[in-house]
């Protein structure tokens, strides 16, 4: 079985107290940062900045989501900054694979991501340029949606890829995470797992556990 991850998202944080609440999360694997750009998605959060200071200071490495327009111009950047992945959507990208060598000549690893109405079929064929294949579970934007059952089918296609291939390519799921949601994800083959108001609402130490025991007991 592959090895599972729990990635809290800080969109649910307390953004006053970050150095506070990344230490609140520091028995997760990594930290799952959303860059919102208010154009690409209709929200906007923090730039290279903040996400340089977030490097600074937290135990655990960047898993950093960036929901913006132009990746292929601004990705780099962020692996600049020495996080641990960077992933960009397929939609916003004009040449996925090239952005994805980008990244990884500057140290992060790669990852792509697709919204529920992408679909996965054209990345396929290309799995071996990318470390992390995210599907969304809820349209991005916002925490605190409802996980959408019906991207599982491409959870599965991709699982299925990657074991036939031989690859080391996570599988990431975003939206909706709980202790039940998560079942179902990796039951359908993922192993990464971003979770933000399901950790961060209750004692996150407690809740991380609850995740990977969940996980752990339908890992595909």
């Amino acid at each position: 079985m592959a090895p599972l991850r729990i990635n809290p998202s800080i969109l649910a944080a307390d953004f006053v107290n970050m150095q506070r609440e990344l230490e609140r999360i520091s028995t997760a694997d990594l930290v799952h940062v959303d860059v919102m750009d208010n154009h690409f998605v209709p929200n906007l959060t923090f730039g290279p900045q903040m996400v340089g200071r977030i490097q600074d200071v937290s135990p655990i490495p960047l898993d950093v989501h960036l929901m913006i327009d132009d990746p292929d111009r601004w990705a780099p950047g962020y692996a600049e900054l020495g996080v641990y992945s960077v992933t960009f959507h397929a939609e916003a990208a004009a040449d996925p694979v090239s952005l994805a060598r980008e990244l990884r000549a500057r140290g992060a690893r790669a990852g792509i991501a697709v919204k529920p109405g992408t679909g996965i079929e054209p990345y396929l064929d290309l799995l071996e340029e990318f470390d992390q294949v995210l599907v969304m579970t809820v349209e991005p934007g916002f925490g605190g949606q409802s996980f959408m059952p019906e991207t599982m089918p491409k959870l599965r296609a991709l699982r299925e890829a990657v074991e036939a291939r031989g690859l080391d390519v996570w599988l990431q799921v975003d939206g909706g995470i709980t202790e039940e949601t998560i079942v179902t994800a990796a039951a359908a083959g993922a192993d990464t797992f971003v979770a933000g108001s399901s950790v961060f609402r209750g004692e996150p130490a407690e809740r991380i556990t609850a995740l990977r025991d969940a996980a752990a007991a339908h890992a595909h």
